[in-house]
């Protein structure tokens, strides 16, 4: 069986916009990949709600991607593929960030994963890095995101550099 493990936001989780409620299984993005796969793989969602790349949430808690990512992939292993879609979370004003930093965020996750050993045998997994798509105008949360839209405009082509840089694959969700 191939093992795949979809690390992410709200996007992964399957929150629908301005309720905080979730999609059924059969619309949830990692859902449906497993159901378009067939049985020979897993897909295994690991989705979680306001999460961030690599920063400490004041007002949520317990929100750092990272913070959670190296006893997620142990759990799991082994994994034929992580598929890491973060950084929409990061846009947040209370966190003031730039894109940049954003993708340095990604670059700090995607180094963990490579010094993971979640792999088959013990090696790094491979990862296919998913920029998720820019931010378009909000009415829920805007100001919490003011700002953001036009910074997430910018994130796919600084998390595509970072993907080069950590031998991962890349997929623009934009």
């Amino acid at each position: 069986m191939i093992t795949l493990l979809c690390y992410g936001d709200s996007n992964t989780w399957g929150s629908t916009p301005g309720t905080g409620e979730r999609y059924a299984r059969d619309v949830r993005w990692p859902c449906v990949l497993q159901i378009e796969l067939g049985s020979e793989f897993l897909v295994i969602e690991e989705g979680l709600s306001g999460r961030t790349t690599v920063w400490d949430d004041p007002i949520e808690g317990h929100k750092n991607g990272r913070t959670y990512l190296l006893p997620c992939l142990q759990s799991h292993q082994p994994l034929d593929l992580v598929i890491l879609m973060l950084g929409t979370n990061d846009l947040k004003l209370r966190f003031s960030v730039s894109a940049r930093d954003i993708a340095k965020g990604i670059g700090v996750l995607l180094k963990d994963i490579q010094h993971s050993g979640a792999g088959l045998n013990g090696t790094a997994p491979p990862v296919l890095l998913i920029a998720p798509p820019p931010l378009k105008p909000l009415t829920d949360n805007a100001e919490s995101f003011e700002g953001g839209e036009g910074k997430s405009t910018h994130l796919d082509d600084y998390f595509a550099a970072v993907a080069v840089e950590w031998g991962a694959d890349f997929l623009n969700a934009g």
